[in-house]
């Protein structure tokens, strides 16, 4: 007897449709043969399979059984498939009543005794089902959780291979899990504040313009100067990302089977710190099955590099495509993804090897080509794709002791929820949601200057010797700076502003 069901395999962060066939009663030695391109995981199934089904009281013929993974071309890859197997074997053994099996998505690993075990991709496979038109999706109690934030689409989880026999042949009811999103902890929960920085009030006022425009920082300073507590800290001046954007976050998670984000709060969004040792695969994404790196992790979040000279210059070239894009595709030999990675990219560095290059109190101690190698880490184009450059000077004894509470970080992320506020109603017809990413055409409608601020402009660019990249993402912080005085047009004053944030790209290069 001929049995089916439907199933599916991740390729990246996307789910891609595959049918589960089983056909019993066929000549030959009493086994189970699984075909259509599975890899080593899958073909260990069978094992499980078996174990599973004898352990919950269910029998198989003795005769030969094919299993079959469709598209034959396809590589399966993953422990998903368990669940749909045993059911289809015994849906051709008439244990089972086929009819609602074709209706549903099916996905699950088996443990030997029966029960079910968390898979990775849930949320994507919910998405797949939702767009072929499915009843449904039946997915471990685990995976069911993130997969139930799409809406349009009844997600059913269970616990165990002989509940999901008792739903499919219509003995018990099960009724569909609701999306349970869980909020962030409050203001006063929080693990740090930006009422903890001390001084630093240019360096605040530059992160609060690269977070309202999504506008990519580096910050240049001597150890000490609060570098890396800013850049930890601008999480919680982020706006709250949107449910279309939660659910991206999670299904990017989801797809490399980490489901913490889901359990981190809707409310929150990703901070990614990798060390400087990381590789390329490591940050970009890839392996023999392209899967989701460092950059799509952050996603609709922050990316942050600490010490940035020390990464590996391979590894900070391949950032050049996905800051631009949003977007980095990746080409194996297994097959060609495209993944998500718009993200507000954060950098941090010395000034120079020691640390100390121009304090007023530490002697440098690193000779001139020191210097010159230590900067040329960092790449003249990917430098171009940074929009502000900013000092952090190192402070002062009677700051540090100053008790006086600046700005929280509550004050500053309700002035950043009125910017991108009014971002996302001038690019409400496009799928773009901040400055930062604003395409060419738009730069022209967006970013008029007067006649004497284009002569202005053209100064900076001659003295500095900018790139049109560095002209254009000029305009785009000018145009955040006027957004964030809820400004029609961009002044002198904020066209100044948006000019001196670039004044490292001589010093750097």
């Amino acid at each position: 007897m001929l049995s089916f069901t439907n199933s599916a395999t991740l390729l990246g962060v996307s789910a891609l449709p595959v049918a589960v066939e089983a056909n019993s009663g066929e000549r030959g030695d009493p086994r189970v043969v699984l075909v259509g391109l599975p890899d080593a995981t899958v073909k260990e199934s069978l094992d499980r399979v078996h174990s599973s089904l004898s352990n919950g009281g269910f029998s198989l013929p003795r005769t030969r059984i094919t299993v079959n993974l469709a598209p034959a071309d396809l590589r399966k890859e993953g422990s998903a498939f368990d669940l749909p197997v045993a059911l289809c074997l015994l849906a051709s053994t008439k244990q089972l009543d086929p009819n609602l099996l074709k209706e549903f998505l099916i996905a699950g690993e088996l443990g030997l005794s029966g029960e079910l075990r968390y898979i990775k991709g849930g949320l994507s496979m919910a998405v797949l089902a939702k767009q072929q038109k499915r009843r449904g999706v039946v997915l471990p109690i685990a995976s069911a959780k993130e997969a139930s934030l799409v809406d349009g689409i009844e997600v059913y989880g269970v616990d165990n291979l002989a509940q999901v026999v008792d739903f499919l042949n219509q003995k018990v009811a099960l009724d569909p899990i609701r999306p349970s999103i869980n909020s962030i902890a409050t203001d006063k929960d929080l693990l740090c504040d930006f009422n903890e920085v001390k001084g630093q009030s240019k360096l605040r006022r530059a992160v609060e313009v690269a977070v309202c425009g999504g506008h990519n920082v580096l910050i240049v300073g001597p150890p000490g100067s609060g570098k890396s507590m800013v850049s930890k800290r601008i999480p919680t001046i982020l706006p709250s990302p949107s449910m279309d954007e939660y659910i991206e976050i999670v299904k990017i998670y989801s797809s490399t089977g980490d489901s913490s984000y889901l359990a981190s709060g809707f409310n929150a969004r990703p901070f990614r710190a990798p060390h400087h040792t990381i590789s390329d695969v490591g940050l970009i994404g890839g392996g023999a099955i392209p899967g989701a790196g460092e950059i799509s992790l952050a996603h609709n979040g922050v990316l942050f590099l600490d010490e940035l000279p020390e990464f590996k210059r391979s590894v900070l070239e391949v950032l050049r495509q996905p800051l631009e894009d949003g977007e980095v595709t990746i080409s194996r030999s297994a097959g060609k993804v495209t993944l998500p990675s718009r993200f507000m990219f954060v950098a941090s560095m010395n000034p120079c090897p020691c640390g100390y290059l121009g304090d007023p109190k530490n002697s440098c101690r690193c000779s001139i080509p020191q210097i010159q190698k230590y900067r040329s880490k960092i790449s003249g184009p990917l430098l171009d794709r940074i929009d502000l450059h900013i000092e952090a000077p190192a402070l002062a004894v009677t700051e540090l002791q100053n008790l006086k509470k600046s700005e929280s970080s509550e004050t500053i992320r309700n002035r950043v929820e009125v910017c991108r506020e009014i971002q996302r109603e001038r690019f409400s017809k496009l799928k773009i949601k901040t400055n930062a990413y604003m395409p060419d055409s738009w730069i022209e409608k967006a970013c008029l200057l007067s006649e004497e601020n284009k002569q202005v402009l053209v100064h900076a660019m001659n003295q500095l010797s900018l790139s049109a990249r560095a002209y254009t993402r000029i305009l785009k912080v000018s145009r955040t700076i006027a957004d964030m005085c809820n400004s029609v047009n961009i002044e002198r004053n904020h066209l100044l502003e948006a000019i001196q944030y670039r004044n490292l790209d001589r010093k750097i290069i």
